[in-house]
């Protein structure tokens, strides 16, 4: 299933009155469940698992913790959290991730540099996806 699909797929649901929706075809399996307000969604199994923070030559990759849009700055004419060369502390938001119309904040994992953003702001990131090159201090 491509991720458009996916997101689709979640939109609809979210949009109809169902509690529940489960759907398999060639391996792939989509569950969507309703708590309340809520639209929990089980990872389809071809969606691999998150990856560890892999060390680089020069420096510790972090990775997208869910699928979903990446953005660079909390709004669209806002200065980026973080640019190249940028310093943040363990805990500062690097980016945000869109995912089902709720934001998620990506902290730094510790004390570091900014190497390297490797993702587009506005572009669609996969789970384990490297966003960003840091260098720990």
């Amino acid at each position: 299933m491509e991720l458009q699909e996916l997101y689709s797929l979640i939109d609809r649901f979210s949009a109809s009155g169902l509690t529940g929706l489960e759907w398999e075809h060639k391996g792939e399996r989509v569950a969507l469940r309703r708590e309340g307000t809520v639209v929990l969604a089980d990872t389809p199994a071809a969606v691999p698992a998150p990856a560890p923070q892999a060390e680089a030559e020069s420096g510790q990759w972090v990775n997208a913790p869910l699928v979903g849009v990446f953005y660079a700055a909390p709004a669209p004419d806002a200065p980026p959290f973080v640019t190249p060369g940028g310093r943040k502390n363990k805990g500062e938001t690097l980016c945000l991730i869109e995912a089902m119309k709720m934001m998620s904040e990506v902290p730094a994992p510790a004390d570091c540099v900014v190497e390297e953003v490797l993702a587009k702001d506005g572009e669609a990131v996969g789970v384990g996806a490297p966003l960003f090159r840091i260098r720990r201090v």
